[in-house]
């Protein structure tokens, strides 16, 4: 934060990468603005757009002798721009935290746009003028390493990576989500969701499916972790159906010593 750089946190999906953003927006009662990333994504879903159907409506409502140089140009003013993610981070400064979220999900033509901006927290909007950021956000970006993500992001970028919880810190995390759990049953989980990790699963439960199998357990009225509620919950922690075919040919094991 002293040094006013973005930070890039990677990790396996569902260790707390997003959590951790919203995190800090609530420490700091700061605004959390979040751009999620996707394949395809532009500047006009990440930066601004203009509303082009209440423009529309605008120039319908004025006669011919009403359209002079200036209605014009008050149609490209503020009162029809449609603020993005990004576009509203400049404008909040340091009032807000601005998520970039799973960034690796985009393409390398919107990578390279961002670096422009994390370097100078700046843009230009042709018919409006350049936009600075009075002070800069704090500024998180994520990455499930789906690609590997170009060397000039990571460099303007203080990098971190956020591995899986030891089993007493993930007791602790689940308690914390799930007010009331008996610590019994938080620590059976636990104890069961490592043992999975340990498996040859197509995706590994992160501490998100720990929190909801706890959660799914408890709606169920569980106190305890038994091969029959396991069973009956795993749609919870599992999400392929070869991994829950695996999964329940050995909750046996799985439940077992835990």
């Amino acid at each position: 934060m002293k040094l006013g750089r973005p930070i890039l946190l990677e990790g396996e999906v569902g260790v707390g990468k997003t959590e951790l953003a919203k995190t800090v927006a609530q420490m700091y009662g700061r605004t959390l603005i979040r751009l999620q990333c996707y394949e395809g994504i532009d500047t006009n879903q990440a930066l601004y757009e203009w509303d082009y159907a209440r423009q529309m409506l605008q120039i319908r409502t004025m006669s011919g002798d009403q359209l002079t140089e200036t209605s014009v140009d008050d149609l490209f003013g503020p009162k029809f721009l449609i603020e993005r993610p990004l576009l509203q981070a400049i404008r909040a400064g340091d009032q807000c935290v601005l998520l970039i979220d799973e960034v690796d999900r985009a393409d390398d033509e919107f990578e390279a746009f961002l670096l422009e901006l994390l370097s100078d927290f700046q843009i230009t909007i042709p018919e409006i003028g350049t936009v600075k950021a009075a002070s800069r956000p704090i500024v998180i970006l994520t990455s499930n390493r789906t690609r590997e993500l170009h060397d000039a992001l990571k460099r303007r970028c203080l990098y971190n990576w956020i591995g899986f919880p030891d089993a007493a810190q993930e007791i602790e995390i689940v308690q914390s989500r799930v007010p009331g759990i008996g610590e019994k049953l938080a620590a059976k989980v636990v104890g069961a969701v490592n043992k999975l990790r340990a498996m040859d699963l197509e995706k590994s439960p992160g501490v998100a499916e720990t929190i909801d199998w706890v959660q799914s357990l408890d709606a169920i009225g569980a106190s305890d972790l038994s091969e029959d509620n396991a069973a009956q919950t795993l749609g919870a922690v599992i999400k392929g159906r070869d991994d829950l075919d695996y999964v329940n040919n050995n909750i046996t094991e799985i439940v077992s010593g835990v």
